[in-house]
């Protein structure tokens, strides 16, 4: 078992990367089990596979414990499903005692996540992420939210679970689609910080089959959470792990959630980052072109044509502007990006050509 721990102070949690750990979950919580209410937050399909079996386990180890189900999609990260987990909980009389546990991918964490933060004012909770990019990313870190037809993640907050457990076995039941989807988030782990690990991984994908998850996500997992640990709310360094997300979270707005997979999005993103990168001088060509010939492994799918002006609109409503300056993350080479406040607009309109 990998154990990764996340050092924040009194906020500090551990990570646990395990096949087959969903089944010790109970065991290690029992310790938390005070006599207060549990909720596991999930969608239908991840309560058939997964949770229904869980919450039977956790009645049988003497919890109390009910579950709330959103719908399937991003489309279910606003403010409506917000608002009805509210109210199921407030039916259901938990209080400031109660402790939820997040079953699914980043949509259920980061929605459950936002309930924890926002529930009379803050309650526990629990990461049990499902999909690649769930356990490689969104469930680590604290980051929650939804979105508003304006953009992505508009609403949230940094809220730090109390643990997260990832069991590489449920990955079993995922779309190839999907997996791709989280592997992309794997390939700007090395891209950003490491590059041992991205040629690695490079070499990794070239046998999908045989491909470490548990080891992949374990590194993914140690070089976020030394991230966070410097700089918990995104005020310097943590801003690096947005490398490909600037364009990636316009094309995902442009587009309509649900339309592209996040992961595919970021893709695209960080083709056009390492563009961006090249076109600086920066990044050189040879590096920038293997790291578009490791993206192109994923077999991203073709976008429809794109409207550069509606994407330019998206993109400046986007988080990383700040004071008219848009925050964007560059490479000086692979393993190595910074951020820069000094990008023309015209430059970011001459990337665009790597959405084609």
């Amino acid at each position: 078992m990998h154990l990764i721990n996340v050092q924040l102070g009194k906020r500090s949690y551990p990570i646990y990367v395990e096949s087959g750990f969903i089944n010790e979950i109970p065991r290690i919580l029992s310790k938390e089990n005070l006599d207060q209410q549990w909720i596991i937050i999930s969608q239908p399909v991840l309560m058939d596979l997964y949770g229904n079996s869980l919450l039977s386990d956790l009645i049988k180890g003497g919890f109390n414990c009910k579950s709330i189900t959103l719908p399937d999609g991003e489309e279910a990260k606003n403010l409506s499903e917000f608002e009805n987990i509210i109210e199921k909980m407030i039916e259901l009389k938990c209080d400031r005692k109660t402790s939820l546990i997040a079953l699914g991918g980043g949509v259920v964490g980061d929605v459950s996540g936002f309930v924890a933060a926002s529930f009379l004012r803050g309650i526990d909770y629990y990461q049990i992420p499902t999909t690649l990019l769930a356990m490689v990313d969104s469930a680590i870190g604290g980051k929650t939210g939804i979105n508003t037809p304006s953009g992505k993640n508009l609403i949230g907050s940094v809220y730090q679970p109390k643990a997260v457990f990832i069991d590489s076995d449920l990955l079993k039941s995922l779309p190839k689609e999907e997996v791709n989807s989280g592997l992309a988030e794997v390939i700007k782990y090395g891209a950003i910080q490491n590059i041992d690990f991205f040629n690695k991984v490079s070499v990794w994908l070239d046998n999908i089959s045989a491909f470490p998850y548990d080891n992949a996500i374990a590194e993914c997992c140690s070089i976020k959470g030394s991230i966070i640990e410097e700089d918990e709310y995104e005020g310097g360094l943590r801003r690096l792990l947005n490398f490909g997300h600037t364009i990636g979270h316009a094309l995902e707005a442009q587009l309509g959630y649900g339309k592209i997979r996040h992961g595919e999005a970021i893709s695209y993103g960080m083709r056009c980052a390492a563009l961006i990168s090249q076109r600086m001088g920066f990044l050189n060509e040879e590096e920038r072109l293997l790291l578009c010939s490791t993206i192109k492994k994923l077999s991203l799918p073709s976008l429809p044509k794109i409207d550069q002006n509606t994407l330019m609109n998206f993109l400046k409503v986007d988080k990383k502007w700040e004071k008219g300056r848009l925050h964007f993350v560059l490479l000086n080479r692979l393993g190595n990006a910074f951020v820069s406040t000094e990008i023309k607009e015209d430059t970011i309109y001459e990337s665009l050509v790597e959405l084609t």
